[in-house]
């Protein structure tokens, strides 16, 4: 099929470089013509796993290519994918649609002959309906223009592998003819066997919404369980472990951390707890409530034990952070715990220095206080203190007896429990872990 993508963000560039490598043809259009430009020279402007190879070969087959032109898209595509983003409006609490509605706005005047639209950005139960209205009357088609939504489920790091390998495809469809759609674009991966789950399109939308409000739930657990670990001197390694083989618990995303991050999470049980508020579910929107005020406090809950690391406060010490994006296999630092517990060190006196394998580009946009690495070696450089905030496999491998000569002190808090901590003890650091017994 022939294939738009209509933005070019995180989303998008994954979504149009996997659609050319099941075998459309794509077209993807944004409106930032120096983005355009990169993207057509197979340069990605983005980090993540295994997209810079698959944007490389497919641009330079043409395949792929990308536009500023709506016109271009409405021409050349049988079915449109609305990636734009929706981040969270002005209250704090509900998503800011002004994209996904703009970028309708713009198309529908080039929309003449019958088409679908999938829209594929997280938005508030009921968008998908008004958009299709407004398209509707918008369009020389008319109601020839339908709308389904398909909500993403990727993981940040894995976009590509999500993206081509999911483990469901969720589809809203208004009609007989949209879903005959949809299941013609996806026909690649649902030859493999990929199961698609059709629904009405609120359905859809509350699917997406809640699938990452009970992640973030699942974080906020694990993370609330670990402070009564460090209080109890009790190791929270074997209390997942334990409880994860309970297959109506599971182990998946049961991993103690500095708390969740990135531009989907926060923001999604952000509003999808304002949706239970105006739908009147005001107990499931008092969970989910107490769910953020748990990952809100992960930033002091980590300088709490930081500081009991050190015996002081970090006034006047020299750290260094070790990460920046908000998980590994991305250079998104939207939200990221790392960055900050890092600026909130920086707040009370500390002199921080920040290392990530790919983000620090983006991160230096952000917090331009912070100092900065492009090497692991070069960053602890005289630092009294490691803080490990990201799960990059660089950090797990990183070995201690070759960077102990670098540092002031042999310290550090794994905020991660990523590394093997015995092995850095023989080698004479003091180790932390995140709701783990300290050792001497």
């Amino acid at each position: 099929m022939r294939v738009s993508v209509i933005g070019c963000g995180h989303l998008g560039i994954p979504h149009a470089a996997a659609m050319a490598e099941i075998g459309h043809e794509v077209i993807g259009v944004d409106l930032d013509q120096a983005k355009i430009d990169r993207l057509n020279a197979g340069e990605c402007p983005i980090y993540e796993d295994g997209l810079p190879e698959l944007l490389s070969t497919h641009t330079a087959t043409g395949q792929l290519r990308f536009t500023t032109s709506l016109a271009e898209a409405a021409e050349f595509a049988d079915i449109h994918f609305l990636a734009v983003g929706t981040p969270i409006d002005a209250d704090g609490r509900s998503y800011d649609t002004g994209q996904v509605f703009g970028a309708a706005r713009a198309l529908a005047p080039h929309l003449t002959r019958p088409t679908v639209i999938v829209g594929k950005s997280t938005v508030t139960v009921g968008t998908s309906r008004d958009l299709g209205a407004l398209l509707a009357r918008l369009s020389p088609a008319g109601e020839d223009v339908e709308v389904v939504w398909n909500p993403e489920f990727l993981r940040e790091g894995h976009a590509i592998d999500d993206t081509l390998r999911p483990d469901r495809i969720v589809v809203g469809v208004p009609s007989a003819r949209a879903e005959d759609a949809v299941r013609q674009v996806y026909a690649p991966l649902l030859a493999n066997g990929i199961p698609l789950f059709v629904t009405d399109p609120a359905t859809a939308e509350l699917i997406k919404g809640a699938a990452n409000a009970y992640l973030g739930m699942k974080i906020s657990f694990i993370n609330g369980v670990a402070d009564m670990c460090t209080a109890a001197g009790a190791d929270v390694q074997q209390l997942t472990e334990a409880i994860g083989l309970d297959p109506r618990i599971g182990r998946g995303g049961l991993n103690a951390g500095p708390g969740y991050g990135g531009g989907c999470l926060p923001k999604d049980v952000r509003a999808f707890t304002a949706s239970a508020r105006t739908l009147g579910a005001n107990e499931a929107a008092t969970m989910l409530r107490a769910a953020e005020e748990v990952n809100e406090s992960r930033p002091t809950a980590a300088l709490k034990l930081i500081e009991q690391t050190l015996g002081r406060p970090v006034d006047g010490v020299r750290i260094t952070v070790w990460g920046a994006s908000f998980k590994a296999g991305t250079d998104d630092v939207r939200e990221s715990p790392a960055l900050a517990i890092a600026a909130l060190m920086h707040q009370r006196g500390a002199t921080v220095t920040v290392h990530d394998p790919h983000a620090v580009p983006t991160a230096l946009r952000r917090h331009p206080e912070l100092d900065y690495c492009e090497t692991l070696e070069d960053s602890v450089a005289a630092a009294e203190l490691i803080v490990l905030a990201t799960e990059w496999p660089h950090f797990r491998e990183a070995d201690p007896k070759a960077l102990a000569p670098l540092v002031a002190d042999q310290v550090l808090v794994d905020l991660r429990n990523l590394i093997d901590a015995e092995a850095w003890r023989m080698a004479g650091w003091t180790v932390r872990q995140l709701g783990r017994p300290a050792q001497e």
